[in-house]
């Protein structure tokens, strides 16, 4: 059975607590690993600069404390462990992250669609990792 190592429980504990009990659910069946939660203004601006982002501090959900964003990525046994450029692999990742949080009444937008139109060909941005908390 999959489990999150010591970095991505670091990483998960600065989320807020639906965020951490969703991602708890989702590891139990799919391995994954947790990139980053709340992200200081030189993490999010740097994220922001290298096109990673289209937010600077403080608009992302990331710089809220607890974050009510988090990237997360499918987990390979094999190398390279994360697949940046499998997109195939990140939209059935979502897919299932977004059962489980239906599921557990968590309404949540994912950065492959991000209008939850279910449409992942009409983006202008694709932050595949990313899964925010809709308030």
């Amino acid at each position: 059975m999959p489990a999150f190592g010591k970095i991505s429980k670091q990483r998960l504990a600065t989320c807020d607590q639906r965020l951490i009990n969703l991602f708890e659910e989702v590891v139990k069946e799919y391995d994954c690993t947790i990139i980053c939660g709340h992200r200081t203004k030189a993490k999010q601006n740097k994220a922001f600069h290298d096109g990673f982002s289209t937010l600077q501090f403080p608009q992302s959900k990331h710089n809220l404390n607890p974050s009510i964003a988090v990237d997360v990525a499918p987990y390979f046994l094999q190398k390279p462990h994360i697949r940046w450029n499998d997109t195939k692999s990140f939209i059935l990742f979502a897919g299932y992250v977004k059962g489980i949080a239906t599921s557990q009444g968590l309404k949540i937008r994912w950065g492959g669609d991000w209008d939850n139109d279910w449409d992942v060909t009409d983006q202008t941005f694709n932050d595949l990792p990313h899964f925010e908390l809709i308030e």
